[in-house]
């Protein structure tokens, strides 16, 4: 009797167990994800020419409109998947090289991700909500392409001159909004939003000049960076460039930084509780000037990923939305460096994968944004996950908590 009762403690021990790490963070991260692409299917289907065309007679012939809908969802994933990581349709014609290009553009969309991403989770770390690594990446990408292409110097310099330019540029641009917030109490959503506009309107105005148009081109673009400025490449055919080492450096940095440092104690002291931070003797306004220069420069440097590496001049467009972009990636990254990483691969693979998803099945590009959209809202709403798995509470306070920038 005793053993059966054993037995069957042990074997109801297990799923609970299960139903717990699935409660955790990494675990409502995961089925988060695997929520938004259950909906996505839904608005995938819903989008397909046959199946809305089958839909007329669907209490005539039901199976034929869920073969339809399964049939298109489907074509989309694997496009989404083919275009992400591995495309074995090319492996005959290209070779390994060729299937393994989506992996590549997936890295290459995910690098400024991760450097933008850092740049808000450590603000959110040191209780900051840091909205306007717009506009720091994009006056990273102006120093760093007029650095590019304004002077002719050997690589060993040219390169690292320009990278720093990208650095200062961002950090100018966040520790202004620091700055504010540290000597006159400025909230820095206002103020980095703010910031962000003038930027815009700030690289527009600077692509009329004759020191940043390019010669002989009336469309606002600037010269192309010289070759001694640019991120090398791995492979010929790759856009994939050494960026994707300075992110994955700068995500350990951050991540030393922070657990590891004085200075990154003090951060997240003063993330948690500003009052108690104060009355420990830490100086509260300094920490927001500094944390906020620092995560200038990690999203200058993702402008740099986008002049140096990819587009390689600069455009009214460099920033490409990837400012507002790392603020999702932050969230689902849980301010964690190396969660950043995989967050801005995961994005990084979603902008590579829907082109390909586009290209391939005609699936409007807009579906993946939805997805998106959905992953940070089931991140951003624990309990609801939860409720919608019967997942246990873990008694956490969540990931808000290392957030205060709304004066919590």
């Amino acid at each position: 009797m005793s053993e059966t009762t054993t037995a069957t403690t042990g074997t109801e021990k297990q799923p609970s167990k299960v139903r717990t790490a699935l409660s955790g963070t990494a675990g409502i991260t995961f089925l988060s994800i695997v929520m938004a692409l259950v909906i996505g299917a839904f608005f995938i289907a819903f989008s397909d020419p046959t199946v809305q065309e089958t839909t007329g007679y669907f209490f005539a012939a039901p199976l034929e409109t869920i073969s339809a809908a399964w049939t298109a969802v489907m074509e989309a994933y694997k496009a989404l998947l083919t275009g992400m990581i591995f495309d074995p349709a090319k492996l005959s014609t290209e070779g390994l090289i060729g299937a393994l290009k989506p992996l590549s553009e997936t890295i290459t969309m995910a690098t400024p991700l991760i450097l933008a991403g850092l740049s808000v989770a450590l603000a959110f770390r040191a209780g900051l909500f840091n909205i306007g690594a717009e506009g720091q990446i994009i006056l990273g990408a102006i120093f760093a392409s007029y650095i590019g292409f304004a002077f002719d110097l050997p690589w060993i310099i040219h390169l690292p001159f320009a990278v720093l330019g990208a650095i200062v540029g961002g950090a100018v641009w966040g520790g202004i909004a620091g700055f504010l917030k540290a000597k006159t109490g400025a909230h820095e959503v206002i103020t980095t939003i703010m910031l962000n506009w003038i930027a815009i309107y700030l690289v527009a105005w600077l692509l009329t000049k004759p020191a940043f148009l390019r010669e002989g081109r009336q469309d606002p673009i600037s010269p192309p960076v010289n070759p001694s400025a640019e991120y090398p490449t791995f492979i010929d055919d790759w856009r994939m460039h050494a960026g994707i080492l300075v992110a994955l450096l700068c995500a350990a940095g951050v991540a030393w930084l922070l657990d590891k440092s004085t200075l990154g104690f003090q951060f997240r002291a003063v993330g948690s509780n500003a009052s108690a931070a104060r009355t420990a003797g830490m100086n509260v306004s300094r920490m927001y000037l500094l944390v906020m220069l620092i995560a200038g420069g990690l999203a200058g440097l993702a402008g740099s990923a986008q002049v140096l590496g990819t587009e390689k001049s600069l455009t009214g467009g460099v920033s490409a939305g990837i400012g507002f972009d790392a603020i999702t990636v932050a969230l689902l990254g849980r301010a964690n460096p190396w969660g950043v990483v995989a967050a801005g691969l995961l994005f990084g693979g979603l902008r590579a994968g829907g082109l390909n998803m586009q290209t391939q099945t005609g699936t409007p590009i807009d579906i993946v944004l939805v997805i998106q959209a959905l992953i940070v809202l089931f991140i951003a709403a624990p309990p609801l996950v939860r409720s919608v798995f019967r997942l246990p509470e873990t008694g956490g306070a969540g990931f808000m908590q290392t957030a205060k920038g709304w004066n919590a």
